[in-house]
């Protein structure tokens, strides 16, 4: 299945060659990947010397899967086929403070109507959610911006609405996943900031998505602020990254000092006017935020940096992380890092969900199971 997917083999005498396995060994496989509906025959393939062999393709038809990236007051869905083509999507408002019952709830509900867009049997469902996530566990962890989120088992609560495979992830780990799907080749470490109203960040080792011994890796939004140790955070200590240079924290600073803001949508708004006071509140901003990713690429050494969020549009604050980072950071760990924004924009949390739901549906253990039954 995976050499299928990728694009490695197109037939039964590909897979043989590139397996070492013999011709009826591989031809017994894929009749069973066929029988149970993964693969199918499109015709003939590219001839090596002899008869031109069946070509192999993924059954992109056999199901879709749903994925579900939940902010603070927003949310995007949308609607993927086997083989990771957007079927449809949509971005509605919603509030995370209405707790998990309600909004998976309405979730599921959303996907339900998003199912117009195929007829293929809905195969698993990716939840995001802006909060640490004990991934193994399936739960949401002391997420300061969740109340009422604290120890939710989002797959068993989700789970009794809708009978397929429910998996739970951060989002800006979901984002990470749907950036390095558009990398260019060649990437194989990268790191995802999400700027928007609470500050995240996802990492991509080896081409793995990262998580660490429970899922806690790579969030920095409670990481310190050497010079802020009076800014109280929510989640009860002070000086915390989020508290300073979040699209939260910009949008009180702002107002605090007279603009007329809501919510980071207009803190972003303000940073296009380039007026000097709001103008040097969003580069001491990137240049917070730029401190804590010093340490992430002086340690980590990735290949690119992606700047995502809705922050990433506000020109000052990007400025500033670009020019902290170069300041601040060894000449090896900068002289060949790619610092881009998001190329998918508000889909990349969804595009990484349908990534890691497909990832787990064709995981070797399941698809074995799935044909041995």
């Amino acid at each position: 299945m995976r050499l299928v997917r990728s694009g490695q083999a197109s037939s039964r005498s590909d897979i043989a060659r590139i397996t070492h396995v013999s011709a009826s060994t591989a031809a017994t496989r894929v009749e069973a990947l066929i029988d149970i509906g993964l693969l199918h025959e499109t015709g003939a393939g590219r001839s090596r010397g002899g008869r031109r062999p069946r070509r192999l393709e993924l059954r992109t038809d056999a199901g879709v899967v749903a994925a579900a990236d939940l902010g603070a007051n927003h949310a995007t869905l949308a609607l993927f086929d086997f083989g990771g083509a957007l079927l449809e999507e949509r971005s509605l408002p919603m509030d995370i403070a209405d707790g998990p019952e309600r909004v998976l709830g309405w979730v599921v509900e959303q996907v339900r109507a998003l199912r117009t867009a195929s007829d293929a049997p809905l195969a698993g469902l990716t939840v995001g959610v802006p909060g640490p996530v004990d991934f193994r566990a399936g739960r949401v962890v002391s997420p300061s911006r969740m109340p009422g989120w604290n120890g939710a088992d989002v797959p068993a609560l989700t789970k009794a609405l809708v009978d397929v495979p429910v998996l739970v992830e951060n989002d800006a780990n979901l984002m990470a996943l749907g950036e390095f799907s558009a990398a260019p080749d060649g990437c194989e470490h990268l790191v995802f900031l999400k700027a928007g109203s609470g500050i995240g960040c996802g990492v991509i080792a080896s081409g793995a998505l990262h998580r660490g011994a429970r899922g806690a890796a790579g969030d920095i939004s409670h990481a310190p602020v050497s010079d802020q140790q009076d800014v109280p955070c929510s989640c009860g200590r002070n000086g915390c990254l989020d508290a300073v240079a979040s699209g939260a924290a910009l949008a009180r600073k702002l107002a605090e000092a007279g603009f007329d803001v809501q919510g980071t949508a207009g803190v972003v708004e303000i940073a296009k006017n380039a007026e000097p006071v709001s103008a040097r509140m969003f580069r001491d901003a990137g240049r917070a935020t730029a401190d804590v990713l010093a340490t992430i690429v002086n340690f980590f050494n990735p290949d690119t940096l992606v700047l995502g969020g809705q922050l990433s549009q506000a020109e000052p604050y990007v400025a500033s992380i670009r020019s902290t980072l170069y300041e601040r950071c060894l000449p090896m760990a900068v002289e060949k890092l790619t610092i881009t924004p998001s190329r998918a924009g508000r889909r990349t949390g969804v595009i990484g969900g349908g990534q890691l739901m497909l990832e787990h549906l064709f995981d070797p253990n399941r698809v074995n199971a799935l044909a041995q039954a």
